[in-house]
């Protein structure tokens, strides 16, 4: 029996234009701190907030994204956010303060708030539902591989040809996302009888996807670990004297991804989620711990490969399993919950992790991290893993 195809022309094309827009994230998340400390002589808490309030707006915006796609339509909802998106990475030259940029990042969160939320939308409508855990694991790929590239072309054209080029190309990489998005043909899923009443009136319900809340809270916990990744893995890095081999950390990381992505999104699809989430799990811990252990640059290089290995899987995993536990029509509404969770998550993380940096040694905090990914099988469990066992079972029952 044949597979159904996967790699159409407008899922390349989906996963391209989020390339761009995650490209533009990562690429400004380095860069806008360092310019708001030098050339707008900022404080360093003024400085972070740049990041803190990106990701508020997201959060806030994404639940009404979701009920936007069910009134205006998909293809409405993306060209409004990404027009957002691209008016706001253009005006990047134009604030003369902290506060003005400020709200600036306010209204270029909101424009990537929605996007995310209505890109991972369509994809899991053009991803067939036999494949679509090997088909959301590429297309998160697309996120990882900006993650690389992004902070690493960002410093560069920083330092290398200064500030109104670093604005540029910010506003080019938007516009990128913008030009791709237009070719991208939507597949027609009927709404049904429930979604057509929801428009008339005001319900919660409407607002978050409730079966995508479970696999959400396990994320946002795993998401509170990889914050620290996020945040101060390039500073561990440089108090153990491995500054020369920190910006590997994220192209090992990348790699692994590449190499395995193949096998897991496949695996996932014939044996289950739990096949591959524990094992990962366990995997993202030794990763955990050997970075807490580490004191040379290879031994920094494995503890990014299994780390990509097991955070890299799971997250694709999680946003495949919220979107599979929604109706067709509501997978907008799950996406939106999910990635609003998540999100919290890696927010309270960087604050949690921040504060216990400033009392702990990185390596302590690492290993820390690494036994609360251990407990996070129990979470999994609860939450959904025990689910998922169920639900196999009597898939197997039925076959037998």
């Amino acid at each position: 029996m044949t597979k159904p195809k996967l790699w159409t022309k407008d899922f390349l094309l989906v996963s391209i234009s989020n390339l761009f827009l995650f490209l533009t994230f990562y690429y400004l998340l380095v860069t806008l701190p360092v310019y708001a400390l030098q050339e707008m002589q900022a404080k360093a808490s003024e400085a972070g907030l740049l990041i803190t309030v990106f990701l508020i707006a997201a959060i806030i915006i994404r639940p009404f994204a979701g009920k936007a796609m069910s009134i205006l339509g998909k293809r409405k909802v993306l060209f409004i956010s990404l027009i957002i998106f691209f008016a706001s990475s253009a005006l990047y030259f134009f604030p003369a303060s902290i506060h003005t940029l400020l709200i600036l990042r306010f209204f270029h969160g909101i424009g990537f708030g929605i996007a995310t939320t209505v890109c991972g939308t369509i994809v899991a409508d053009l991803i067939p539902s036999s494949r679509r855990g090997e088909g959301m694991g590429y297309y998160i790929m697309s996120s990882n591989l900006a993650m690389v590239l992004g902070p690493f072309l960002g410093l560069t054209i920083m330092n290398q040809w200064g500030k109104e080029t670093m604005f540029t190309i910010s506003a080019l990489f938007a516009f990128c996302t913008l030009v791709f998005s237009i070719f991208i043909k939507l597949p027609n899923i009927q709404p049904t009888k429930e979604s057509v009443t929801s428009k008339q009136s005001f319900n919660l319900k409407d607002y978050f996807e409730a079966s995508a809340i479970r696999i959400s809270i396990v994320a946002a916990l795993f998401a509170i670990v990889y914050s620290s990744i996020l945040s101060f893995v390039s500073v561990y890095a440089k108090d153990l004297g491995l500054q020369t081999v920190a910006n590997f950390f994220f192209v090992i990381y990348a790699l692994v991804l590449l190499l395995t992505r193949p096998f897991t999104g496949r695996w996932y699809d014939r044996y289950g989620a739990n096949i591959i989430i524990y094992p990962c799990i366990i995997c993202f811990a030794i990763g955990m711990y050997i970075l807490s252990q580490t004191t040379t640059s290879a031994v920094f290089l494995i503890a990014a490969a299994l780390i990509g290995l097991g955070w890299g899987t799971l997250f694709p995993s999680f946003q495949t399993i919220a979107i599979q536990e929604a109706s067709p029509e509501r997978r907008g509404l799950a996406t939106a919950t999910f990635l609003s969770i998540f999100d919290f998550g890696i927010g309270l993380g960087s604050f949690i992790i921040g504060l216990a940096a400033a009392n702990v040694k990185f390596s302590s905090l690492y290993f820390y991290c690494s036994l609360f990914i251990l407990l996070g099988i129990g979470f999994y469990y609860l939450l959904h893993g025990k689910r998922e066992t169920i639900s196999v079972n009597k898939e197997q029952a039925r076959n037998a």
